[in-house]
């Protein structure tokens, strides 16, 4: 992986531990990563006339990705309603690059090189040390956050490679992300006027501005992943785009007032560590 494409990955992990951030915050979590996927949709559906018509070979991923994120959606909100994000954030991110790395080797027959492969195994390790702050005393969480958050890391892990398998059949990878955007945007957009039939404008024009805020970051970080994995490993920028933990972490510290631990700084070296070796191999 080049340089350009290591620094784009990192730029996507701040842009997704940031609109994360504001799903967090948000009173009614299903609602507010709705409205922001809901934005992200409106964004991409504009530039759909520029880029044409996507080709037949990546319309199944498209459907396949659509329902994906759409659970995927589902679950990270359930998390978030009753967890902390330092600690749902690296587990729901950080159990996905082991389930990815299986269904790549499964599927796409791809392995990395041995050295990466160690990189990605303690950029893992680092993500989930951040759940646990204080060691055994932090493993303890309620039952149905972690089933939840779990279960997002398994959606994670699949629309990540189906995304991927999607890109690389597209002619463009940037037609291929922006109907991609579109279709789960309109679709999030019909779910939030049947579950919020009553107040759903009103919801929508009270939360606009985060919206198109979270819209846009979100489109920009998962659009720039999209494009690297047409180029790079789907493996490896799976494992990269998990450093999105270390800014979610610092977020949640300076901003939502969450604990901080010496084990949380450890994690955050052997991250970089990770960072470092996967660059290397």
């Amino acid at each position: 992986m080049t340089t350009f494409l290591l620094l784009s990955v990192l730029a996507a992990a701040l842009l997704h531990a940031s609109w994360n951030a504001l799903v967090k915050i948000s009173a009614d979590r299903f609602l507010g990563i709705s409205i922001i996927v809901f934005f992200a949709g409106l964004i991409s559906t504009s530039g759909l006339f520029w880029v044409g018509l996507p080709t037949p070979a990546s319309l199944p991923w498209l459907i396949l990705s659509s329902i994906l994120h759409i659970g995927y959606c589902l679950f990270l909100s359930r998390s978030y309603a009753t967890g902390d994000l330092s600690q749902v954030y690296p587990i729901a991110r950080g159990c996905a690059p082991l389930i990815t790395i299986l269904l790549s080797w499964i599927i796409l027959q791809e392995v990395l090189p041995p050295f990466a492969m160690f990189g990605v195994s303690l950029i893992i390790a680092g993500v989930i040390l951040i759940a646990f702050p204080h060691g055994k005393k932090s493993i303890q969480m309620d039952r149905r956050t972690l089933i939840a958050a779990l279960t997002t890391s398994i959606f994670t892990a699949c629309y990540t490679l189906s995304d991927g398998i999607g890109s690389r059949a597209s002619d463009n990878a940037l037609t291929y992300i922006l109907w991609l955007f579109a279709i789960h945007g309109w679709s999030m957009g019909v779910i939030i006027y049947f579950k919020y039939r009553k107040t759903a404008g009103q919801n929508v024009r009270q939360y606009w501005k985060q919206g198109l805020l979270g819209g846009l970051m979100q489109l920009l970080s998962y659009g720039i992943v999209i494009w690297v994995m047409s180029h790079a490993s789907i493996v490896l920028v799976a494992a990269l785009r998990e450093t999105s933990v270390l800014f979610a972490m610092l977020l949640s510290v300076f901003i939502l007032r969450e604990s901080f631990s010496k084990i949380r700084l450890l994690a955050c070296l052997v991250i970089v560590a990770g960072v470092i070796c996967t660059k290397l191999g």
